[in-house]
């Protein structure tokens, strides 16, 4: 049997990382898996399994073919076992090499050897796009389907960009068939090249589209063993150790259990443990209790790690050639690949290196808000409250369960005081923060007066200290606690502090705002009533060199696609936005244009009588077209606002005028967004009052839609803390940040409100649009030529009506 020295198969790091971990284990049998660098030495290890062969079902989630498991035998020898050898040729089935080291990890024997990674098959453009065309496989599964010109055209341009390794922007047209023109691709390449593809979206909607509609297609197109999985992040997964702790707690302090026993009735029948399975739909506070966390999950040491549902659904994940995801999800995978993990191993995600964004126009949304950086005193008094927290003469805690195992338990004693004061500190920061707030929903720190940033940086100073006397305090009574690594109150108290240790991080780093131009710092103001609070956020200016490090670099492949990138034709604003530069030699753009005949089928009405939106006759011009309107359509109609304030407004003086005519009417804010879509579609003379989110998204085919309002352009509010800073950038540099900002933007959200009335080739409808700045004003060239070309009506309130009658009846 022949042995080598460890540093011919493993680098140095990766051989001290064994060491450590299996000194960390008292020298018991742990399993890792590794992958190779460019010497073909294993550089990147992970310990995921600590006991024999039966820990190696656990191996799944982290291993890929071409990576190595290694375990060590404790005793030394390094003969493998009957055991080993099983093992050895179970993974070698996979293309996954099994290496035995000592437990000093100086010898290493190698009883099998990975795969090499496989030579890549190119796909063929025409036996693919043969499946669209008349007669191929689509027609005789669909005897309905007609070819669209523009959805081969996209689909064969993302064949190259997997076969040539490039990174592809493609606006397409509603109606082209973009998830389609993708899917093809992307699973033929995956059963090809046995390389995972990552499709990430920004919507459920479209999640569960791809996986219960459009991946169902194309497996019956595509030849080969094609194996799709919706991933979702864990906070979605039912936590059984948290479980447990909530109904101890619970019974503790004799609190309302129904919704815990309805959990407790389900967790015995569920495969899955995720929370869209609930028979119900529980209340956010109670589902915060019991669901899986990052941080808090003990890993390898959590007694319930066999029965895990996160770690099955990690398991369905690496054996799955197609991964769907949300964006939010995708980026932290992302992170924790540029923070260390890298990209050949599993983080959040099994490995991956071929990309597709759908809905890419929302990524640097997504991007900034999971980059972001937030501290409020509710998330504060939640983690104090889960180290100690009383109810008359109850007291519960993971600080009261190790206090009575402690040696010197004296030291627990003062914890309630110490408490008492962080909160007290708090609180004066919250008061201090909605006091800075007053008459404003938000503000950045730096249009503080000197005085009141000068308070503010006081009061956050005083906080942090307070929380890093606390975390000192607790971690010296911690050493007094006689207890294993995997006792859970020890491992809850540790969590906590790191969690508290980041708050205070967050904190001290409002001290450098001057200092840190990459960053914008602002307050807001969230909740309602006494429930108000201030949030104090850290936010990145500019996205692109996270882009560019953690996906424009690592990828092979790359695809982004939506039915709005471009602005006047050009991609140039929304790559600015998101750090691709026109200079990039993998980039390709193109446009598939909508095969949809809006110059027949779509009326943009635009009156030329409304006033100025600053006037103050502005709103009852609204009030009396959007009710007008509706009553000519018959209802079927989508109004769509800038903001709440003139959304209720228009709806208080013209939802009784409405509602006498049978016309039901919907409004943002009384529901749910998905009950209230049902409402809408399933009620073909409904109307619906939205702002935000309801700008995309929004599909509702045939007669439940006939007519969208739009009654202000989309424009941000300047003062958006973000939007703000992200001007003056521009501006610093000797750029026009209205039209190289606001303009570009407000025309991409515009394009959007618009594609909300053409969802299928049948449909038909009007697009009124009540702000004359588009007509009046010369950037609204710029903004109606990003639309696309239909009849248009210039004329005043009255003759549309009569003209808007006409072209629906």
């Amino acid at each position: 049997m022949d042995t080598m020295k460890i540093g011919e198969r493993l680098t140095v790091e990766a051989a001290d990382y064994a060491r450590n971990s299996i000194e960390e284990a008292e020298g018991n049998e742990v399993f890792f898996v590794g992958s190779f660098n460019g010497s073909g030495k294993v550089e990147f290890l992970e310990a995921v399994a600590r006991g024999n062969e039966h820990a190696v079902p656990a191996l799944a989630p982290f291993v890929e073919t071409g990576d190595v498991v290694i375990h060590n035998h404790p005793s030394g020898v390094l003969k493998p076992s009957g055991p080993d050898l099983r093992i050895a040729s179970e993974l070698g089935n996979r293309g996954i090499g099994f290496y035995i080291i000592d437990s000093g990890a100086t010898r290493v024997y190698a009883v099998a050897e990975p795969a090499r990674k496989r030579r890549i098959v190119p796909l063929d453009a025409e036996k693919l796009s043969s499946l669209m065309t008349p007669g191929g496989l689509l027609s005789r599964i669909f005897s309905d389907y007609q070819m669209r010109d523009s959805q081969v055209q996209m689909m064969e341009r993302i064949i190259e960009a997997f076969n040539s390794d490039e990174i592809l922007l493609a606006e397409a047209g509603t109606g082209v068939g973009k998830s389609l023109a993708y899917l093809i691709p992307s699973i033929a390449w995956a059963v090809a090249n046995g390389e995972r593809v990552v499709i990430s979206t920004a919507t459920i909607n479209l999640q569960q589209q791809l996986i219960e509609k459009d991946i169902p297609l194309v497996r019956r197109l595509v030849k080969g063993e094609v194996k799709s999985v919706l991933v979702k992040g864990r906070g979605n997964y039912l936590c059984l150790r948290r479980f447990e702790e909530a109904l101890e707690e619970n019974s503790l302090f004799r609190e309302d259990t129904s919704e815990l026993e309805a959990i407790r009735k389900w967790v015995s029948s569920t495969d899955t443990g995720s929370r869209s399975d609930l028979p119900f739909y529980p209340l956010r506070e109670t589902w915060a209790k019991v669901c899986s966390e990052t941080d808090a999950c003990m890993g390898l040491r959590c007694r319930h790690r066999e029965s895990c549902f996160v770690l099955r659904a990690r398991r369905e994940a690496a054996s799955a050639n197609i991964l769907v995801v949300n964006h939010h999800l995708l980026f932290s995978d992302l992170a924790l690949r540029i923070e260390g993990a890298g990209f050949e191993g599993g983080a959040v995600l099994p490995a991956f290196n071929r990309l597709v964004f759908d809905e890419a126009h929302t990524i640097e949304r997504s991007a900034t808000s999971f980059f972001s950086r937030s501290y409020q005193l509710p998330s504060l008094l939640k983690q104090l409250n889960r180290l100690r927290r009383s109810q008359g003469r109850r007291t519960f805690g993971s600080l009261v369960s190790l206090q009575k195992r402690s040696t010197r338990p004296e030291l627990f004693e003062r914890f309630p005081a110490f408490l008492s004061k962080l909160k007290e500190s708090a609180e004066k920061l919250d008061q201090l923060g909605l006091q800075l707030l007053s008459g404003t929903n938000s503000l950045r720190c730096q249009s503080l007066s000197s005085d009141e940033l000068r308070q503010l940086l006081e009061s956050m100073a005083l906080v942090r200290s307070d929380i890093t006397a606390l975390i000192t305090r607790i971690a010296a009574a911690l050493e007094s606690v006689d207890t294993e690594d995997d006792d859970q109150d020890l491992f809850e108290t540790k969590t906590i502090l790191e969690r508290l240790s980041n708050m205070a991080s967050l904190l001290g780093s409002f001290r450098e705002l001057t200092e840190r131009p990459e960053s914008v710092f602002w307050m807001e103001v969230r909740g309602s009533g006494e429930r108000r609070f201030a949030v104090f956020n850290e936010t990145p200016l500019d996205i692109g060199p996270v882009m560019r490090e953690a996906v424009y670099e690592p990828f092979k492949t790359l695809i982004c696609t939506s039915a709005t990138l471009t602005v006047n034709g050009q991609f140039s604003f929304w790559m600015g936005r998101v750090g691709l530069f026109s200079s990039e030699e993998r980039l390709v753009a193109e446009i598939f244009p909508s095969p949809f005949r809006y110059r027949d089928q779509v009326l943009l009405a635009l009156p030329t009588d409304p006033p100025d939106p600053s006037s103050p006759g502005y709103q009852e011009y609204v009030n009396r077209f959007v009710r007008d309107a509706i009553l000519t359509a018959g209802g079927s109609t989508l109004v769509l606002f800038t903001s709440y304030g003139m959304l209720n407004q228009t709806w208080e003086a013209v939802a009784p005028d409405l509602e006498a005519e049978k016309i039901p009417v919907l409004r943002q804010g009384e529901d749910d967004r998905s009950r209230l879509m049902n409402a809408f579609v399933g009620n073909v003379s409904a109307v619906l009052f939205a702002t935000d989110s309801f700008w995309e998204g929004v599909d509702a085919p045939g007669d439940a839609l006939r007519m969208v309002i739009i009654c202000k352009l989309p424009f941000r509010v300047p003062t958006e803390p973000v939007l703000q800073a992200r001007m003056e950038a521009i501006e610093a540099k000797g750029g026009n940040p209205f039209f190289m900002l606001s303009l570009p933007e407000a025309a991409m959200r515009l394009k959007q409100g618009f594609g909300r009335l053409m969802r299928k080739a049948e449909d038909h409808g009007v697009v009124a649009i009540l702000d004359p700045r588009l007509t009046r004003k010369s950037y609204g060239k710029i903004m109606l030529a990003s639309l696309p070309e239909t009849a248009v009506s210039r004329r005043d309130s009255t003759a549309l009506m009569g003209q808007i009658e006409e072209f629906l009846f």
